[in-house]
């Protein structure tokens, strides 16, 4: 029986008692007595039974599973959101299905495919670099399986999202850059089909005009803000080619604001005092790095545990998720060293 999977009936033929008892033992029903379960219960762990948790869901008609599809795991963000997931979810008694697109549309959809199949109860996301439709997420909103977004979100009416305000995120520190004394600020940022990208910069572009600075498309680099060294040294050459050089930039990533801040520095270049930068998500790096990045912090274990307890209080009944379009959480401007030309500035300051 080495590679047989062991049934029920083959514990109750072992202990001579019928498929039923068994089955009650190992659920442990109350009209099974002590002694008969401990030995159905020893049978079965010496045979390796194996409860078919999967076939009994499905005929409760749930998995008691949630799904997560993400942009990328090698994420210090995506890895905290993770585990604000998981402990709502464990606590509350599901299993979280983890992907990645790995910023690609098409492995998304195969993403989805493989969470519909696995029949979860919900399904959260964090979209793509290029996904520019949610096509792929129809079949759950119209088999009533909630999908939820986060950080990365797509405008549904059936689909509510747990977001930052990236708009006054961003006004916020490029504000703070202007007041440092920058005239001439760049900015490196995401693919702009994406709303954290597109908001950020529209949160930019008002803070210059506001600050009675002009924006041109020269200052605008879009980079894939990942943390391979190329495109990392690619963006800083094209802070170095600019004529003239910025006096500030605000990048939308620690990670690649770090590489840029060395690759400047290699050309000689002194930070804050020939360029002041700032980044975005407070990553342990933006504390690492000399000089310490000012950085927005961005809530990302509590957008996790946020996400999870929405959905999950909707699986549960106890409230509905589709009542509410976004849950907006708050984020914090944290000031360090990489940008501060000006002396006596605060060390940090709240968004409200």
């Amino acid at each position: 029986m080495k590679n047989k999977e062991i049934t029920i009936y083959d514990i109750a033929r072992e202990l001579g008692i019928s498929p039923a008892t068994v089955s009650r033992g190992l659920r442990d029903h109350p009209a099974i007595n002590r002694k008969t379960k401990k030995r159905i219960l020893d049978m079965a762990k010496e045979m390796g039974y194996r409860s078919n948790t999967f076939a009994s869901n499905l005929r409760l008609k749930r998995t008691n599973t949630i799904g997560v599809i993400v942009h990328r795991l090698d994420s210090f963000f995506v890895a905290s959101v993770l585990a604000g997931m998981e402990k709502v979810a464990s606590e509350s008694g599901y299993n979280l299905i983890i992907t990645q697109s790995l910023e690609n549309v098409s492995k998304e959809i195969a993403n989805a495919d493989t969470m519909f199949n696995s029949r979860v109860d919900g399904l959260m996301v964090s979209l793509a670099y290029d996904t520019e439709n949610i096509d792929h997420f129809e079949v759950f909103i119209e088999k009533g399986i909630p999908l939820l977004f986060f950080d990365r979100v797509f405008q549904h009416k059936n689909c509510p999202s747990v977001v930052i305000d990236n708009f006054k995120a961003a006004y916020q520190i490029t504000s703070h850059l202007i007041d440092q004394g920058c005239i001439k600020i760049a900015h490196v940022t995401g693919d702009l089909k994406r709303n954290v990208y597109s908001e950020r910069f529209a949160g930019y572009k008002k803070a210059l005009e506001d600050g009675g600075l002009k924006y041109t498309n020269d200052l605008l680099i879009i980079n894939y803000l990942n943390e391979h060294i190329g495109p990392n040294v690619d963006a800083a050459k094209q802070i170095l080619a600019m004529k003239p050089m910025p006096d500030g930039v605000f990048i939308t990533n620690d990670a690649f604001a770090a590489y840029c801040m060395r690759e400047l520095k290699l050309a000689g270049l002194a930070i804050p005092q020939d360029i002041a930068i700032a980044g975005f998500n407070n990553d342990p790096i933006s504390g690492l790095v000399e000089p310490n990045l000012t950085t927005i912090n961005y809530p990302s274990y509590e957008m996790g545990e946020v996400a999870a307890r929405t959905l999950i209080n909707h699986l549960k009944g106890s409230s509905n998720m589709m009542l509410t379009d976004a849950i907006i959480l708050k984020s914090e401007l944290i000031i360090r060293a990489s940008s501060i030309k000006k002396p006596a500035s605060s060390q940090l300051v709240v968004i409200h």
